[in-house]
């Protein structure tokens, strides 16, 4: 598996989508993790938990449901628990390093917002 560096090493060579829309993609994400996302933690090194703003939970299901349809090995599900809206974010084993790059977009695009 290769992950891209010119995205912010998380795009991995087995994403199909085309390489002019993966910056456009990249900053959709980034956007979202500045304006919706409370905190995050990480149950376990193949999952990723981004607690939401409750507003955002439309625009979650729209990224989470085009980013799987061309990287299917990104497992998103919506839970609502007692401390708000959950995106849960998993990943098959051989995928951690992506999802690892993916939770360092999370921190770096809150951080740079906040």
């Amino acid at each position: 598996m290769m992950i891209s560096p010119a995205q912010g090493d998380w795009v991995p060579d087995a994403c199909t989508l085309p390489t002019v829309e993966q910056p456009i993609r990249v900053a959709e994400f980034d956007r979202f993790f500045a304006e919706s996302v409370r905190n995050t933690t990480r149950p376990t090194p193949t999952r990723l938990d981004l607690l939401l703003d409750p507003d955002a939970e439309a625009t979650g299901r729209d990224l989470a449901s085009r980013e799987s349809s061309c990287c299917s090995f990104f497992a998103f599900d919506f839970d609502t628990t007692g401390a708000g809206l959950v995106m849960q974010v998993g990943v098959p084993a051989a995928y951690v390093e992506v999802l690892d790059a993916f939770a360092a977009r999370v921190e770096a695009a809150s951080k740079a917002w906040r």
